[in-house]
């Protein structure tokens, strides 16, 4: 009686060993076959071709949107150029310098009571406060 007791342990340990076993190497096989450099190039390629056609979408509505801004801006820079849509002309550039106090002969010219604040820069005029 004692003897069949340990051969029937024997026996289920060493089948539950080998049955672990054999599940470990088919564990350990699969992780190899995924993780090898075949598997890898194949889902890497496979992931960018499905990326590739959001990627070259983006980039010609880009470049159709740059198209259109630029023939946009040449219109306005054109000389004898109709109004913007607001309503104003576009300025020039030379305009535009002298709004921000640089002309093409040097600062904007000082306005009637105005003075140099403490918290402007040095070359900036201001009408509130004085220094």
């Amino acid at each position: 009686m004692f003897l069949v007791r340990r051969l029937v342990w024997f026996t289920s340990g060493a089948t539950a060993g080998f049955g672990g076993a054999l599940w470990i190497r088919r564990r350990i096989l699969r992780a190899v076959r995924r993780y090898a450099p075949e598997q890898i190039q194949a889902e890497a390629t496979a992931s960018v071709r499905r990326l590739g056609s959001g990627v070259r979408d983006a980039v010609a509505e880009g470049r159709r949107t740059m198209r259109e801004r630029e023939a946009q801006l040449r219109a306005e820079l054109r000389p004898g150029a109709a109004p913007t849509g607001e309503g104003r002309p576009t300025p020039t550039l030379p305009e535009a310098e002298r709004r921000r106090g640089r002309g093409p002969s040097g600062p904007a010219p000082k306005a009637p009571g105005a003075r140099r604040t403490a918290h402007a820069p040095a070359g900036k005029v201001t009408r509130q406060g004085t220094l």
